[in-house]
């Protein structure tokens, strides 16, 4: 199947061809058709499987179908809600993309950044905004947002907006919203809360699963390292300089553990910035755009940007920490192997994760392979002891509730199995990395204080 069977306008198709697409990914098959039937649905699929496009280039057909001229403001027609900043504005950079040859107005509004501009768009008529649920609620108040005539709606990654505790607000925006509706939900996750949630919104909805629920992608080569707590730094270092990783996506649980880390790689000679939801917008735009063009080497990201994460042949994802939440895991390394690419996922795991590492084993149905580098055995003598969250916080072992926990408050390449690392480690680990030799060396926040 190509695009040109789906029912696509020549402009949008056109898009798809200069942004060198050809054939349609298996979600995008079978749901582009639906969609463009008019029908709610419920889509479930790997991250990095095209999702957004399979929401994105029906709903611009649909719009482009149905447009006709008007005086005056526009009134919106679309609305599709994220959690976070960064996946706002990786979907609005879709629509703007595959809908470039479309006489179709969009904007993306979220928090961070001065809410004047993002006004002076909707006042002026938009046909489609992408936004997170709690800037989108700061324009309603202030009457620059009518929801009264939005057509369809998408709410993107469902599950990390329950999660994070947006669900009030999600049932402030469902109440302004006409009943008579297309409604698509897509979530990498089906939770208990996610198919009430359907349950709720969506009417005689198409159900679209492309791969079960909680899985890893197959193009990413998985492994664990076992290493002690205290020389995770040192180990992370002296991998991505032996191997002259060149981009390398590290995940904490902390947003000061991020701070810190990033930190110490630069004092390693690694180039290295943090993004989470303490960061302003201004300077989490400037880290990914730095991280992207390849001036920043690693970027060190607490959850908050697993799913907002968007680069083409990312090659390595290491989780300096393993997440509380399983499911959590399945979202961060599919910031790597997307589209079709190979990529390589390696976490680092202490003694303090042992039962992390069996909950996320557990639940993706896999055994995770081991390697080993010499200069790096674990100390047996190393008692596990609760893992803390962010300042001397409490125990974080339990499942979250949902709709609990912000994603920064609960969380505080690798060589393929069988290629154990038999050299002895070199006196500068970092020699082959192209860097100079380095110097050794709050409760439940509402989610929109960094996401907004």
């Amino acid at each position: 199947m190509s695009f040109d069977s789906l029912g696509l306008s020549a402009e949008i198709l056109r898009a798809v061809s200069e942004k060198g697409y050809t054939m349609p990914t298996p979600i995008q098959q079978q749901a582009i058709p639906l969609i463009l039937e008019g029908r709610d649905l419920m889509g479930g699929a790997q991250t990095g499987t095209g999702k957004t496009a399979g929401f994105t280039l029906p709903l611009l057909q649909r719009l482009l179908d149905s447009t006709t001229p008007t005086k005056g403001r526009r009134p919106l027609r679309c609305l599709v809600l994220t959690p976070t900043r960064e996946l706002a504005a990786q979907v609005h950079e879709s629509v703007q993309t595959y809908g470039r040859y479309l006489p179709l107005k969009s904007a993306v509004v979220f928090g961070g950044v001065s809410i004047n501009p993002q006004k002076m768009k909707l006042i002026k008529g938009l046909d489609i905004l992408v936004a997170t649920p709690g800037r989108l609620l700061d324009h309603v108040s202030q009457r620059s947002a009518d929801l009264s005539k939005i057509d369809i709606l998408v709410l993107d990654e469902a599950d990390r907006m329950l999660d994070m505790g947006f669900i009030r607000d999600i049932n402030k925006i469902l109440a302004l919203l006409p009943k008579q509706k297309q409604t698509l939900l897509f979530s990498a996750t089906f939770s208990k809360e996610i198919k009430t949630l359907a349950n709720k919104l969506l009417h005689d909805p198409a159900l679209v699963e492309v791969a079960q629920i909680n899985t890893t992608s197959e193009r990413v080569d998985q492994v664990v390292h076992h290493v002690d707590k205290n020389r995770k730094r040192e180990l992370l270092s002296y991998m991505i300089g032996s191997n002259n990783w060149q981009q390398v996506l590290v995940f904490t649980r902390t947003k000061h553990g991020a701070n810190r880390l990033a930190e110490q790689l630069d004092k390693d000679g690694i180039t290295a910035a943090a993004i989470h939801g303490n960061k302003s917008q201004g300077a989490r735009t400037r880290a990914l755009a730095e991280f992207k063009s390849g001036k920043v080497r690693v970027l060190v990201a607490t959850d908050i940007a697993a799913r907002g994460i968007d680069i083409d042949q990312l090659p390595h994802v290491v989780n300096f920490e393993l997440p509380n939440v399983a499911e959590d895991y399945v979202h961060r390394i599919g910031r790597t192997g997307r589209a079709g690419n190979e990529g390589q996922a390696m976490s680092l795991v202490c003694v303090d994760e042992l039962k992390l590492l069996k909950d996320i084993e557990r639940l993706t149905k896999s055994n995770i392979p081991t390697i080993t580098t010499e200069g790096f055995d674990v100390d047996p003598t190393i008692k596990a002891e609760p893992i803390q969250n962010g300042r001397g916080g409490r125990q974080q072992q339990a499942k979250r509730k949902p709709g609990g926990n912000s994603a920064d408050k609960r969380y505080g390449a690798s060589k393929k199995p069988g290629n154990r690392s038999s050299a002895k480690k070199p006196d500068s680990p970092w020699a082959n990395a192209g860097n100079n030799k380095p110097r050794r060396s709050n409760n439940q926040n509402r989610a929109q204080s960094g996401n907004r």
